[in-house]
């Protein structure tokens, strides 16, 4: 659920291209990074977007999606980190020690890209990375939209075929041993 929450912060920030990277380690840390080029933060803002109660929803007055994933990574013995510059973007990056008794489960996160990608059929763009040792992974939706002249992302043979080469790619990569 962080990935999603995260992602679409960056959307709802104007973001053009967003940047989705796992990176798994030796020692079964994986870092988590979401990096787009959306509207970005004050530093005002940015000092401020740990706490709960700091949102810019105007439907409620909780913003629970940072600090959750903040608490998240912390209680697995990891580490959380956010930059952002105004009209340039945001970078949120979280660590987790994979085999913490505390660390949440990491989910269907091939089911998780997808959804990404065909709930936003049109824009933003999407770069999936992950890499773990030698292995590595790639999905860019600049080019599959390329390739496909024009057809969009959420027709249901492309999303089959999407669903297959997301899975094919990531899986071995992000599974937790």
């Amino acid at each position: 659920m962080h990935v999603l929450d995260i992602a679409q912060n960056s959307i709802k920030a104007g973001a053009t291209l967003v940047t989705i990277t796992f990176e798994k380690d030796e020692s079964n840390m994986l870092r988590f990074t979401v990096a787009d080029d959306g509207c970005g933060m004050s530093e005002e803002f940015l000092k401020k977007v740990t706490d709960p109660f700091t949102t810019t929803r105007t439907t409620r007055k909780v913003g629970l999606g940072i600090p959750m994933l903040k608490q998240s990574a912390e209680m697995s013995d990891g580490a959380f980190s956010i930059q952002s510059t105004v009209n340039v973007g945001t970078t949120i990056s979280a660590t987790f020690h994979l085999g913490h008794i505390d660390c949440i489960p990491m989910g269907e996160i091939c089911d998780t890209l997808l959804t990404l990608v065909t709930l936003n059929p049109e824009k933003p763009d999407f770069v999936f990375e992950a890499r773990a040792g030698q292995a590595e992974a790639l999905f860019d939706t600049r080019m599959v939209r390329e390739a496909l002249g024009g057809i969009p992302l959420n027709e249901p043979d492309i999303y089959a075929w999407m669903k297959e080469s997301i899975e094919e790619e990531f899986k071995p990569i992000l599974e937790v041993s």
